[in-house]
């Protein structure tokens, strides 16, 4: 019989308890819908004190966006450019949505990468350059959500995903807003929330993704030139 890995073992075995609290959405006095789902993590504290850095931040972004990949059976995929991201459906020329190039805000307890929406095919005309997608995490400071029966420290971790300000091309405009706001909310607000619900879950694995841009690595050393 082949001999298991140890380090598959222990990946399995470092897992996070996630709790869903909140998932909600609005219509804004402009016109733009805003929705967010809150996810609470508890996680040995040996284990966040690793993935507490900018680094990892950067890699929850990215996680966010291969998971989007890997629900849409790859039909959906992130294109990167200077200064821009693409999703895009098949062919890099069909944007449904670009953003432009994540903005980070770093805390001792607070994290935020935040996509300023640019435009795309989902987006109506008066939403381009308006509205953002954002993820924050919060750790409160000292603060332990529970001690386990072998003494483990648990910490709390809350983990948001929100839109802000979106103005979809399905709600329509004039006489058809009000039919075209249910439609949006019955298959495209609908379609996000799960993607989000489900990739806020799959955080229980603390599997991050590799950033595939590297703004947020600490520098490396070089190795010693041998004289």
């Amino acid at each position: 019989m082949r001999p298991r890995d140890p380090r598959r073992w222990r990946r399995r075995r470092r897992r996070a308890l996630v709790e869903l609290h909140e998932s909600e959405s609005s219509r804004d006095p402009d016109g733009g819908f805003s929705s967010w789902q809150v996810a609470e993590l508890s996680v040995r504290r040996k284990e966040i004190e690793p993935l507490w850095g900018p680094e990892h931040l950067e890699r929850l972004a990215r996680t966010y966006w291969v998971y989007l990949n890997r629900t849409s059976l790859g039909l959906l995929r992130v294109v990167y450019g200077p200064g821009t991201r693409k999703i895009v459906v098949l062919d890099p020329r069909i944007v449904l949505l670009a953003f432009r190039a994540p903005e980070y805000e770093l805390a001792p307890t607070r994290g935020t990468v935040t996509w300023q929406i640019d435009r795309g095919l989902l987006v109506a005309a008066p939403g381009r350059r308006r509205g953002f997608l954002r993820l924050t995490v919060e750790r409160p400071d000292g603060v332990a959500a529970a001690v386990t029966g072998d003494g483990t420290e648990l910490v709390r971790v809350q983990v948001t995903s929100e839109v802000r300000s979106f103005f979809p091309l399905l709600a329509g405009w004039g006489r058809f807003t009000r039919l075209g706001a249910a439609v949006y909310r019955a298959t495209q607000l609908r379609v996000h929330e799960l993607i989000t619900t489900g990739f806020l879950r799959s955080l229980a694995r603390l599997e991050l993704a590799p950033s595939a841009v590297g703004a947020l690595e600490a520098p490396r050393l070089s190795p010693p030139v041998p004289r």
